[in-house]
């Protein structure tokens, strides 16, 4: 049966949204968490070359007398994390057992961190598409490992529910993960939804900026968990939550926060109890459903994993991984936005399409900064990121884009020859934007007598265009400008030509 909804609007007048969020970050070193098993992370591809259940020790199965072993490289990666989070570095954290029982947990535990995390008391800026700033603070950033991945034959969406069958591969088991808890986010009113979407997209680019992770939610590698609950406007109280569990994309995150501050508003306004429980999230029919009873750390049975010592970080450590840490987006994107000159809704559009890094190899390749935001803003970023996503080398580079842009700041080529140019490269029939313009012979015409005599015909066609030219009405060069380039075949500077035609319309 569907949930009954309260219009968006009216549940935000209504009630205050708090939400907080749980993102796991799949780690990409090259062996798992506590073994050497091969890290399905570290390579996204290799997931897909890989047969299930093939990456897999004795420890990462749970087998009788299998003992972990702390993969040195996850730790570093965590100092990094908190560092780019603003979090305290615990100089001791320990690792526990978390205890349930589900058919991807071989062992029947998790071993995690509980009450001694690696990470403390951060905080990230969160800016949203207009410019304004929320902070998200958060209470801590913790090691554990990732379960392995139930497969469900037969249902809709690879859901459990309708399922006929469930199969388990446990090559993800034991993967490093980094769980980064924030505390609850209040005073976001009703850009709740914008604001937890905009918090994981933040925390993506951080990822893939320090090189901790690739990041890609659609393989998994970044997930997220949205609690979210309502109390009366104005009551400065915390409602009853629900946790929507491994929601996987930004739109996602946005549209399941505003679903659920609409069921909850309704069901407040039945007069009933919000239930505390985990949601699943539908992306076919954009809603929730009931998952289980939401757990409290008691039901765990948190202890001390016995098999592992404590973790003791020397405050060398995190200042030597400190000394490692690359400028990190935020401070990147205002940097780049004032040496660029790029105006808010130009940067706002590339951050969007993520081109920004692109953008910038191709500055640092020789390009101006509009003519590497204008190549790339197109059918070529997307070319390009059609290849990396099939694991291929893309035909478009910032080297190519950058030798396009400087034949069109020589002059050599107009924008309308650069587009040719780059359908042509995208297609696969060069290389080298020169050889391309020398082969197909679409140099500009820099013949001044070539084109004052496509001028002079065009001004013979529309005599009065000539009068009102020489009489200041300088629009009026328009339509000779469209004649001369469609007599040269769009192959002139339509700079020059404009030049020319105020000098013929003078004499």
């Amino acid at each position: 049966m569907a949930d009954k909804l309260l219009g968006y609007e009216e549940a935000i007048k209504k009630y205050d949204p708090t939400f907080g969020i749980e993102v796991h970050v799949e780690l990409a070193t090259k062996t798992k968490m506590f073994c050497p098993a091969p890290n399905p992370a570290y390579d996204n591809n290799l997931e897909n070359l890989t047969h299930p259940n093939t990456m897999l020790t004795p420890v990462s199965l749970g087998l009788p007398g299998a003992l972990p072993v702390l993969n040195k490289q996850a730790v570093e990666y965590a100092i990094k994390i908190g560092l780019a989070l603003n979090c305290e570095i615990a100089e001791k954290s320990v690792f526990s057992r978390k205890n349930y029982f589900y058919p991807d947990m071989t062992k029947n535990f998790q071993t995690s961190q509980y009450d001694l995390p690696t990470c403390i008391n951060g905080y990230v800026d969160v800016e949203l598409d207009d410019g304004e700033v929320f902070r998200v603070d958060i209470e801590r950033a913790h090691l554990e490992e990732d379960a392995g991945k139930n497969n469900h034959v037969g249902g809709a969406e690879g859901r459990i529910q309708g399922a006929d069958h469930s199969l388990v591969d446990y090559n993800r088991a034991g993967v490093p993960l980094i769980e980064i808890v924030t505390r609850p986010v209040f005073n976001t009113g009703k850009r709740a939804p914008e604001v937890a979407a905009a918090y994981v997209r933040t925390l993506r680019d951080i990822f893939k900026a320090i090189g901790v992770s690739n990041a890609q939610m659609e393989r998994g590698n970044v997930r997220a968990d949205v609690n979210l609950s309502l109390a009366p406007a104005g009551s400065g109280k915390l409602g009853t939550r629900t946790e929507t569990k491994n929601v996987n994309s930004f739109s996602a995150i946005e549209a399941a926060a505003k679903y659920e501050i609409r069921r909850q508003g309704a069901v407040l306004d039945s007069g009933a109890d919000v239930f505390q429980e985990t949601r699943m999230w539908h992306e076919a029919s954009n809603d929730t459903s009931s998952g289980r009873p939401k757990s409290d750390a008691d039901d765990y049975r948190y202890f001390p994993e016995p098999d592992l010592m404590p973790l003791y970080i020397s405050r060398e450590k995190v200042e030597e991984v400190r000394a490692t840490l690359p400028e990190l987006p935020q401070a990147k994107r205002n940097r780049l936005k004032e040496e660029y000159g790029f105006k808010p809704l130009e940067m706002r559009d590339v951050i969007n399409a993520e081109a920004l890094n692109i953008i910038e190899d191709t500055v640092k390749k020789g390009a101006t900064p509009q003519g590497a935001r204008k190549w790339w803003m197109n059918e070529a970023l997307e070319e390009s990121r059609k290849a990396w996503n099939e694991g291929q080398e893309p035909t478009i580079t910032p080297d190519q884009i950058a030798a396009m842009d400087k034949l069109v700041q020589e002059g050599k080529i107009n924008d309308k020859i650069a587009r040719q140019v780059l359908d042509a490269m995208i297609q696969g029939e060069g290389d080298d934007p020169a050889k391309i313009v020398a082969d197909k012979g679409l140099e500009v015409v820099n013949d001044d007598g070539a084109l004052i005599a496509a001028i002079q015909e065009a001004f013979a066609k529309m005599p009065k265009a000539k009068t009102d030219i020489a009489g200041g009405n300088q629009g009026a060069a328009g339509p000779i400008i469209g004649m001369v380039m469609k007599a040269t075949g769009g192959q002139a500077d339509g700079k020059r030509v404009r030049e020319l035609i105020l000098e013929e319309a003078a004499k």
